[in-house]
C-alpha cells in the first residue's frame, strides 16, 4: 500500500503514520515544514503548502500511483484571519479533494472536528444524525472546517470514495497544542476552570490514529461510511475538571480547583478579541468566546456509529492513556 499524509509532521499526522508504517505501507508525507525525525523512520516527507495545488499535483506523480490521501493538515487555534482559515481548511481541501480526482486515488479521508457542529450549547450523547451544521459559529476555525467538511462528503463518489472524521479533544504524548498551552497556564498561576462539572469525550492520540486505520480498511464505493462523517472518541465522557487535573497530574503538576464564571469568561473573550482585533495583534488572546464556550459546556457523543461502520474500538481507556502518558513524561525526565 501507498499513502499519501497531509499535516504528516503534526501530532496527529506524524500518529497516522507510524500506524501506517507499522503495517508496512509506502508512506509519504507533505508540510510545510521539515522533520526530519520522520525521515529517519521512514516517511518521504516533502515539503509544500496545500493551498497551492502543485504541491499535491507533482507528489502524487512522483508517487506513480496512491491507495488512500488521509487529509490530516489544517489551520487550528483560535485566532488569525479570515482569509488564512480559508486558504488553509477551505482552500487546501478543495486542492486535495481536486487532485485526488485527478490522479485516480480511490480513497480519501478527511479529519475533520466536532466544532462543525458547535453552536454554542450543551451536546450530550448525540449522534451524528440528531445534529447538523450551525447557522453561526464563534470562530473561523469550527466555521472553515465544516465547509471544508460539506466539500469533502460532496466529492464522495464511485470512483472517490470519502469519509470524514470528527475526532474530539486530542491529547497524549507529543502534544504541541493543547498540553503545552495547560501547563504554561498552570506554571503562572492563570488556570482557572470554567466549568468542572460538565463532561466532556476526548480521544488518546494512538487511537484517534487508529480510528483513521479503521476508516482506510473500511471504505469502498459501497461502504455504509462513503460520504459519512463520524464522532472520534475514547467513548468515555469525564467531567471537565477531571480530564484537566489529570493531564496535569500526568506531568507532575498539582491539579487546580479554582473557577470562573463562564458568563464572565465570554464577555472577557469578547472585550480581548475586541481589543486584539483593533490594535491587530498577532498573537491569540488568552480568551475568546469559542474558547469560553468550549470550556463551559458538555460536549460528548454518540460513537456508536463508528463502532459499527468503521469497525473502531479504543485500545486504552482513559485512566490506561492518563498512565501510558505518566510514563512517556517520566521518561523523557533527564
Amino acid at each position: 500500500m501507498k499513502v499519501l499524509i497531509t499535516g504528516a509532521g503534526g501530532f496527529l499526522g506524524s500518529a497516522i503514520a507510524r500506524q501506517c508504517l507499522a503495517r508496512g505501507y509506502e508512506v509519504f508525507g507533505l508540510a510545510r515544514g521539515h522533520y526530519p525525525e520522520l525521515e529517519a523512520q521512514g516517511v518521504q516527507m516533502r515539503r509544500g503548502d496545500i493551498a497551492e495545488p502543485s504541491a499535491l499535483t507533482e507528489l502524487l506523480e512522483e508517487m506513480g500511483s496512491c491507495d488512500a490521501i488521509f487529509h490530516v493538515a489544517a489551520k487550528a487555534g483560535a485566532w488569525g484571519s479570515l482569509k488564512a482559515y480559508m486558504s488553509a481548511n477551505v482552500t487546501g481541501t478543495l486542492n486535495v479533494i481536486e487532485a485526488a480526482q485527478r490522479a485516480g486515488v480511490p480513497k480519501l479521508i478527511y479529519t475533520s472536528s466536532p466544532s462543525v457542529v458547535h453552536a454554542g450549547g450543551d451536546l450530550e450523547g448525540v449522534s451524528e444524525r440528531d445534529v447538523s451544521y450551525p447557522t453561526h459559529f464563534a470562530a473561523h476555525y469550527p466555521r472553515t472546517k465544516a465547509i471544508a467538511e460539506r466539500a469533502a462528503l460532496e466529492a464522495n463518489s464511485p470512483t472517490l470514495s470519502v469519509t470524514a472524521l470528527r475526532p474530539h479533544l486530542i491529547w497524549g504524548p507529543g502534544d504541541q497544542h493543547l498540553t503545552p498551552r495547560l501547563l504554561a497556564r498552570a506554571d503562572a498561576g492563570r488556570l482557572r476552570h470554567l466549568a468542572p462539572h460538565k463532561r466532556v469525550d476526548s480521544v488518546y492520540i494512538d487511537d484517534a490514529a487508529h480510528a483513521h486505520l479503521c476508516a482506510f480498511d473500511s471504505l469502498s464505493p459501497s461502504a455504509p461510511c462513503a460520504g459519512k462523517a463520524y464522532f472520534i472518541t475514547q467513548g468515555e465522557p469525564w467531567p471537565m475538571g477531571e480530564l484537566i487535573n489529570g493531564i496535569l497530574e500526568a506531568h507532575g503538576r498539582a491539579p487546580e480547583h479554582r473557577t470562573l464564571p463562564p458568563r464572565l469568561a465570554y464577555v472577557v473573550g469578547a472585550l480581548l478579541e475586541l481589543i486584539y482585533g483593533l490594535l491587530r495583534v498577532q498573537r491569540e488572546p488568552p480568551m475568546t468566546r469559542f474558547i469560553a464556550e468550549q470550556l463551559s459546556t458538555a460536549h460528548w457523543y454518540d460513537v456508536s456509529a463508528a463502532r459499527e461502520e468503521l469497525g473502531f474500538e479504543p485500545q486504552r481507556s482513559i485512566k490506561e492513556a492518563l498512565e501510558a502518558l505518566k510514563g512517556s513524561v517520566e521518561s523523557s525526565l533527564p
